[in-house]
């Protein structure tokens, strides 16, 4: 399966490829926006990111640890590394003011889902802090929805669900 970026509104657009010849030209209709687009299947001169790359897991626990957007039928696999702060997450949109996107196609993602804070404790240890946006759907952490008003502390391996979509917290190492 490839996928395509509509030009007007950044939305993905994805299409079995095997179905169709090199040099051949395709027509896309956007989904969100109605933009009328055409490609032409050929080889890529450039490496397929999301098919080709080997990717590390471990390569950006390095500093405040990283979230691990598995992949499913709406998105391919990302890794979003952490920063100290609050770490907005949400649904990849053009012009979108969240510092975390995630590139989907999942429309049970809001565009501002949810918030993992990660901050130092009195010992000085790494601490992640999750809470709801709060969005239209929720969030969900092992399985349980959060109320707008739960905060929850996070350790490694942490399971959370927003939409159709799971995120895997790996901690930094300490």
């Amino acid at each position: 399966m490839k996928r395509v970026r509509c030009p007007k509104c950044d939305s993905f657009i994805v299409f079995d490829e095997t179905k169709y010849n090199e040099g051949q030209s395709l027509v896309f209709v956007c989904s969100a926006c109605k933009k009328e687009f055409r490609i032409r299947i050929g080889k890529s001169k450039l490496t397929n990111i999301h098919e080709e790359r080997t990717i590390d897991e471990n390569a950006y626990n390095q500093d405040y640890g990283s979230i691990i957007v598995v992949e499913n039928k709406f998105a391919f696999k990302q890794i979003i590394p952490l920063d100290i702060g609050d770490n907005e997450f949400g649904r990849y949109l053009k012009g979108t003011n969240i510092n975390k996107p995630i590139e989907t196609s999942d429309p049970s993602i809001d565009t501002f889902h949810c918030v993992i804070r990660v901050e130092h404790n009195r010992q000085g240890q790494l601490r992640y802090i999750l809470r709801d946006a709060p969005s239209d759907t929720g969030t969900f952490y092992m399985n349980q929805i959060l109320k707008d008003s739960d905060r929850i502390n996070l350790e490694d391996g942490a399971i959370i669900t927003i939409g159709a979509t799971t995120l895997i917290l790996r901690a930094a190492a300490q």
